[in-house]
């Protein structure tokens, strides 16, 4: 799977998810931090290009990161068709994706421990969308 990955600021849970997801397999691109600690990184650029990149088709899914999880949220969902969900647990994560067709996955780097942070991640990536839903989920791509 083709994913990005994206922070305003590397950590310890940022390099195991990055490291995680290496080795499970996925294609990763990576924004933020996780290329260049040198620039300052805001999170609300971080969340409109991580958007960017799944709405273009080049990644299946993002998944990104900021110290509550709310900021950069709140920027991925200001990009129209971005269904971006904060995610603290895994049953949380499947709903968004069974639910909501959520496309970005976004976690605290405050809140979240490296074991979470893998069962949040397996929960999103290994759910389909429920199709009966999709009026739904989709409506607001048209606000």
């Amino acid at each position: 799977m083709k994913l990005v990955v994206a922070s305003d600021e590397k950590t310890h849970l940022t390099n195991a998810v990055v490291s995680y997801l290496k080795k499970k397999g996925h294609k990763l691109t990576l924004l933020g931090d996780l290329i260049d600690k040198k620039k300052r990184w805001k999170w609300v650029d971080i969340g409109v290009g991580a958007a960017k990149k799944v709405l273009s088709g080049k990644v299946d899914f993002g998944i990104i990161f900021c110290w509550s999880g709310t900021g950069i949220t709140m920027a991925a969902n200001k990009v129209k068709g971005a269904r971006a969900a904060l995610c603290w647990d895994a049953e949380t994560a499947r709903l968004a994706r069974k639910w909501d067709d959520a496309n970005i996955l976004c976690m605290s780097l405050r809140a979240t421990s490296e074991i979470v942070a893998k069962e949040i991640i397996e929960a999103f990536l290994s759910t389909e969308f429920d199709e009966e839903d999709l009026n739904q989920a989709h409506k607001l791509d048209k606000l």
